[in-house]
C-alpha cells in the first residue's frame, strides 16, 4: 500500500502545478488553421486558438509549426472539455505594456504600424500591445480621412499610460509640429528675396494659393499669378500641383510668392510695341460703364473709352461690343510709368455722314424704281387695246 502511495505521489510530483494566469512553456504537437495543441507538461494538453494568438485574423499554420516551443499564458485550467485554455497574445501584450511603460517614462519616440482605424483615431501595435492615438493628436492639422494611415508606420510618443483603465494614449501631433518648426527654421536660413523656389499647392482660395516650398507655406496672391488679369485662381491651380515661383517678399514668417518673372513681362519694350499711332487688334476682355478693356497682348489691357467706341453717341459699351469680340483700334495715349494705354476705335471708322448720303441716294433710287413699276402696273390692258385701235382707225 505504501509503495502504491509512493508511486502516485511520484506521479503527482512529475506533473506541473498550474493555475489561471500562470506562464508556461509548451511544445506544439498539432496545428490547424484555427487552433494548435500544446504539450505543457500537465495532465491535460493546452489549446491555443487563433483568436488568442493575435488580435488580427491569422491562419495558425502560417505562423507556427509542429515542434515549435511557445511561452503562453493560462486562461483556464479547465476549458470545460478537460483541456487548458491558453493565450499567446495576452502574454505578448503584457510584455509590450512593459515596453510601452518604459517609453512613457523615458519620453521615448516609438515607431509602430497602424493596425486599425477607429471612429475617434488610430490603433497602433507596439510589439503586441495597443496604443490609441486620438484623431486630434494625429497631425497638427485636421485630418478628415484617417484611412491613409492604415498599415503605415508612424512615429509618436506615449503621453498617458494606465493599462488598468485601458487608457494608453499616443501623440503624433507634437512630433509633426516639432519637425515642421525645424524645417521652417532651416528654410528661412537659406531663402532670400528674388530666389526661385519649387513648391506644391496646399490650398486654393479666392484671393490666391498657398504653396509649400519645403518647410513653410508661401502665398501666391491672385495679383501675382499672371501679368494679365486672373478671375478665379481655382481655374489655374489645384491642390497637389507642382509650381515654380520666385520669392517676392519676406516679412517675418510670411513669404509672398510671384509668377510674374521679369523675362516674361509683356511691358518690356512696350514703348516700341505700343507707340501712339499704332493700330492694334485685340479682344474685349471686360466692360464697365465708362468703357471697355481690350486685351491687345496677354497681360496688357488697354482702355477703349465709351466716347471712342463709335462716331455716334454710345450710351454704354455693351450696346456696341461683346465680351470676346475682336476689334481693331488705334493707340491714342501711352503711359509707361502707370502702365496705361488708351485706344480709339472711332478714328478708324468711315465718316458716318458720307454713309448717310450714300444710303439716302440708294433709298431715292429704290423709290423711283418702285414708282415706275407702280405706274406701269396701273394701266389696264383693255385701255391699251382701245387706244391702239383708235389710233389705227384715225390713220
Amino acid at each position: 500500500m505504501s509503495e502504491e502511495m509512493s508511486f502516485e505521489q511520484m506521479l503527482e510530483d512529475s506533473i506541473k502545478s498550474i493555475h489561471n494566469g500562470s506562464t508556461v512553456e509548451g511544445k506544439v504537437i498539432s496545428v490547424k488553421p484555427d487552433e494548435a495543441v500544446l504539450n505543457i507538461g500537465y495532465k491535460a494538453d493546452g489549446i491555443l486558438t487563433s483568436n488568442e494568438y493575435s488580435n488580427t485574423p491569422v491562419d495558425l499554420t502560417t505562423v507556427i509549426s509542429v515542434g515549435d516551443e511557445l511561452t503562453v499564458k493560462v486562461l483556464k485550467v479547465n476549458d470545460g472539455d478537460g483541456q487548458v485554455a491558453l493565450s499567446y497574445k495576452k502574454l505578448a501584450a503584457e510584455k509590450a505594456n512593459k515596453r510601452i511603460e518604459e517609453a512613457f517614462e523615458n519620453k521615448e519616440v516609438l515607431k509602430a504600424p497602424v493596425v486599425q482605424i477607429l471612429k475617434g483615431g488610430l490603433s497602433v501595435d507596439v510589439e503586441g500591445g495597443r496604443v490609441f492615438i486620438p484623431a486630434s493628436l494625429v497631425s497638427d492639422t485636421f485630418e478628415r480621412d484617417l484611412n491613409k494611415y492604415l498599415n503605415q508606420e508612424i512615429e509618436f510618443v506615449v503621453t498617458e499610460f494606465d493599462p488598468r483603465k485601458r487608457r494608453i494614449i499616443g501623440d503624433r501631433k507634437q512630433l509633426v509640429s516639432a519637425q515642421k518648426e525645424a524645417a521652417k527654421k532651416a528654410l528661412f536660413e537659406k531663402i532670400e528675396v528674388g530666389q526661385t523656389v519649387e513648391g506644391v499647392v496646399k490650398s486654393v482660395v479666392d484671393f490666391g494659393a498657398f504653396i509649400d516650398i519645403g518647410g513653410a507655406d508661401g502665398l501666391l496672391h491672385i495679383s501675382e499669378m499672371s501679368w494679365g488679369r486672373v478671375g478665379n485662381p481655382k481655374k489655374l491651380f489645384k491642390v497637389g500641383d507642382q509650381v515654380t515661383t520666385f520669392i517676392k517678399e519676406i516679412n517675418g514668417d510670411k513669404i509672398a510668392l510671384s509668377l510674374k518673372f521679369e523675362d516674361t513681362n509683356p511691358w518690356a519694350n512696350a514703348e516700341e510695341k505700343f507707340a501712339v499711332g499704332a493700330i492694334v487688334t485685340g479682344k474685349v476682355a471686360r466692360m464697365t460703364d465708362f468703357g471697355a478693356f481690350v486685351e491687345i497682348e496677354p497681360g496688357v489691357d488697354a482702355l477703349l473709352h465709351v466716347s471712342q467706341i463709335a462716331k455716334h453717341h454710345v450710351e454704354k459699351p455693351a450696346d456696341e461690343l461683346t465680351i470676346g469680340q475682336e476689334i481693331e483700334a488705334k493707340i491714342v495715349d501711352f503711359n509707361e510709368e502707370e502702365k496705361k494705354i488708351s485706344l480709339s476705335r472711332k478714328v478708324l471708322l468711315p465718316d458716318e455722314e458720307t454713309e448717310e448720303v450714300a444710303e439716302d441716294a440708294v433709298e431715292e433710287t429704290e423709290e423711283v424704281a418702285e414708282d415706275v413699276v407702280e405706274e406701269t402696273v396701273e394701266v389696264p390692258a383693255e385701255e391699251v387695246a382701245e387706244e391702239t385701235t383708235e389710233e389705227a382707225t384715225e390713220e
